[in-house]
């Protein structure tokens, strides 16, 4: 965000009618976006906030087919024939960054590197080692090695070559304006709060303008609209970054991450003066659930005790959501939908998820079919039953919170007790409110139920912010909405002077 240029696309201010809207402006809905426009469609992209400036902004950008342990599982489950088309697909989207930051000479630090996953535990051997050949069965240039470009030893390591990194938001602001140069219009600053399909569909912004238009994506992370009730089958995780630069001969050669450690991913990119900064991911926690201000400071200890880095320069969080058979949703919308897709459930590979859902679902609207179409299809049925107890623990978890939050008639016992700086669920008069206190010891209240289905929030104290349990919708101390599903602010409410202990608003 601090090395690439602010953007200021308009908001939409009169109705509107094209070939193809796209809601959300990420590098999903971006990656369609420009697609499509090369097919000489009409197309609209409609943003809540700035482009590329939610999960877009903050991922530590790696491009790579290598997900952890996903081929051994996919060949288990679903057989080898999956397995390869998850490779195929997922690499092509790899190559199509390479061929579009060559098009159009994009400026966006892109370097080829290679993938590791790997684990310091001899037990995981066996692990690494059927997920090295799972891979290299599905088609990647995979192995299994003892030996990487980390500075401490590792007990082994599956590698894939030719992977990529880049700066993803000077490749998706350049995507931005050749999408505008080829007949396309950007709205920022407009959020998208209805949905009503048909022949042609309208899409409905918050002012009350519309857009008419015969297809129409939904790449808002989380889906908006709940109407495929993909919220079922989608479970929202947060995940804690700090960088910091190091010297570049000190930067390990290659992409990493491990599941040791609640997970730890790493990467470097490149800074001026021969440095690099070091990026490094971990600490996934549910959001409303989890101590960010913690898993930043063992994040960091973690950093500083393998490598040799400086201060640290950043820390910041972002948020994914997995699906339930750990294949991402990208595809027609529901099983009624005829001019409706989605594409969601990325799993932590946003980078190569986003770029394949706009080249998978470009094909769709051409009434075109790839080989993998079916596997990412969000109407797929033959993983359902093996979803299931999946599917099944993670709703138990939604509802201990949707019901067993309710059973607790407050967090603390009024708003006096809120210290500055903290927030605190609290009953008053009669209603569950979220209570936050800044640190000049001002207090405002706002409705503490989620206005995406009605779960109570909690507060990050890490990063200000109420987060709900249940489907991971955000919301700024004053109610507003920082990240969907939800698209309406939680409620202001006043606080009584007599019982705010401090002046209230």
């Amino acid at each position: 965000m601090e090395t690439s240029r602010t953007t200021s696309y308009p908001p939409l201010a009169e109705d509107l009618s094209v070939d193809v809207a796209v809601v959300g402006g990420g590098i999903a809905g971006l990656s369609t976006a420009w697609e499509l426009g090369r097919t000489g469609r009409t197309v609209a992209v409609l943003e809540a906030d700035r482009i590329a400036a939610g999960v877009s902004g903050y991922t530590t950008a790696k491009v790579t087919a290598l997900h952890t342990l996903v081929y051994g599982r996919l060949r288990r489950r679903q057989g080898a024939e999956a397995a390869g088309l998850y490779a195929r697909s997922q690499q092509a989207a790899v190559e199509r960054v390479a061929e579009i930051v060559d098009t159009l000479g994009i400026d966006c630090d892109f370097e080829r590197a290679s993938a590791y996953t790997y684990a310091t535990d001899p037990a995981a051997g066996p692990v690494l080692a059927a997920e090295a050949e799972a891979a290299s069965a599905a088609g990647l240039p995979a192995a299994y090695v003892k030996h990487t470009g980390l500075p401490f030893p590792v007990h082994g390591a599956v590698r894939v070559d030719h992977q990529a990194q880049f700066h993803p938001r000077k490749y998706l602001l350049a995507l931005a304006e050749d999408i505008r140069a080829n007949g396309g219009s950007i709205f920022e600053r407009t959020r998208i709060t209805g949905l009503s399909e048909g022949t042609p569909c309208r899409i409905t912004a918050e002012s009350g303008r519309t857009v008419t238009a015969r297809d129409v994506v939904v790449a808002t992370h989380y889906p908006v609209f709940d109407r495929a009730l993909l919220f079922t089958r989608l479970a929202p995780r947060r995940e804690l970054v700090v960088a910091a630069p190091l010297s570049a001969d000190q930067a390990p050669d290659g992409m990493y991450i491990t599941e040791e450690e609640g997970k730890r991913s790493v990467r470097s990119a490149p800074l001026a003066d021969g440095q690099r900064l070091l990026i490094v991911t971990g600490e996934s926690f549910t959001p409303g659930t989890g101590d960010a201000g913690a898993g930043f400071q063992r994040l960091d200890a973690w950093m500083r005790e393998r490598f040799p880095v400086g201060n640290t320069a950043y820390r910041w969080a972002a948020q994914d959501n997995d699906s339930t058979d750990h294949i991402p949703f990208v595809g027609p919308f529901h099983a009624a939908a005829r001019h409706t897709y989605v594409a969601t459930g990325f799993g932590g590979w946003g980078m190569s998820g986003g770029v394949l859902a706009g080249q998978l679902i470009a094909d769709l609207v051409q009434g075109r079919a790839p080989a993998w179409a079916a596997l990412y299809d969000p109407r797929r049925l033959k993983s359902i039953l093996k979803e299931v107890p999946t599917l099944i623990t993670q709703q138990a978890e939604v509802a201990k919170h949707f019901v067993g939050d309710r059973l607790r008639t407050t967090h603390v016992d009024s708003v006096a007790e809120v210290a500055p700086g903290e927030g605190a669920v609290v009953r008053l008069n009669g209603r569950t409110c979220a209570v936050y206190r800044d640190e000049e010891g001002s207090a405002r209240a706002v409705s503490a139920r989620c206005t995406h289905l009605g779960c109570l929030v909690s507060f990050n104290r890490g990063e200000k912010a109420w987060e709900c349990p249940c489907h991971g919708s955000r919301f700024g101390v004053d109610g507003s909405v920082l990240q969907g599903p939800a698209v309406r602010p939680l409620e202001k409410i006043d606080i009584p002077a007599s019982d705010s202990g401090r002046t209230a608003r």
